[in-house]
């Protein structure tokens, strides 16, 4: 059973149990991109975007060769919004609350990158030729305001062993798209068939 002595339901507990922050902890934070953290941003492969709508959070990944959101400025980031499955559950968020939170990952670095701030969507013709990969363009483009930025200590990824090539999993250890898909949907989706198509379409689907 669980016992309801042992929830915490305030900070001052939490401190109490984690203890003081070190001061590097604190010494790291930036409210603007520091030259110290450029690189981390130039060379990130992939980040994770996170916000915040009336129907809860999301979190979605977003990727491309390194150095795909542009830095603007000190302040400003640029992130351009790729072809998916015209969801856009992100964008929608953003519209009812722009309050956006990155986490940048680079392979093969223990280190992570932490930015938050708010965003805008943007539309302008010549920001999204910018980000044109083989003549196509993305529709939008967001323009991201930087509140605070820090570096993440290795830990997780130690912990982890994210880029640790023994650790990597045969995808065919896990269920398949199609399948999982068959599975929610009770066969109402071919999954075999879906699994069959999925290669070509993603690869005349990727921008």
């Amino acid at each position: 059973m669980v016992d309801e002595n042992m929830l915490i339901t305030n900070s001052h507990e939490l401190e109490q149990l984690y203890g003081a922050v070190a001061k590097p902890s604190l010494t790291k934070v930036t409210d603007h991109i520091h030259p110290a953290y450029r690189p981390f941003i130039e060379a990130s492969t992939f980040v994770a975007l996170a916000t915040s709508g009336p129907d809860g959070l999301d979190v979605s990944p977003r990727g491309d060769p390194a150095g795909f959101i542009h830095i603007e400025d000190v302040k400003t980031l640029l992130l351009p919004d790729r072809r998916g499955n015209n969801r856009i559950d992100s964008l929608r968020n953003i519209l009812n609350d722009n309050r956006v939170a990155l986490l940048f990952l680079i392979p093969g670095i223990g280190e992570t990158l932490r930015i938050s701030g708010t965003a805008e969507i943007r539309k302008d013709p010549a920001l999204l030729d910018k980000f044109a990969i083989n003549n196509q363009s993305p529709k939008t483009v967001l323009r991201i305001s930087v509140e605070s930025v820090f570096f993440q200590c290795s830990r997780a990824i130690i912990r982890s062993k994210l880029w640790d090539p023994a650790t990597q999993i045969e995808r065919k250890a896990l269920p398949s798209t199609g399948s999982i898909l068959s599975m929610i949907s009770q066969s109402e989706i071919d999954g075999l068939a879906y699994d069959e198509a999925l290669p070509e379409r993603l690869k005349n689907t990727l921008y």
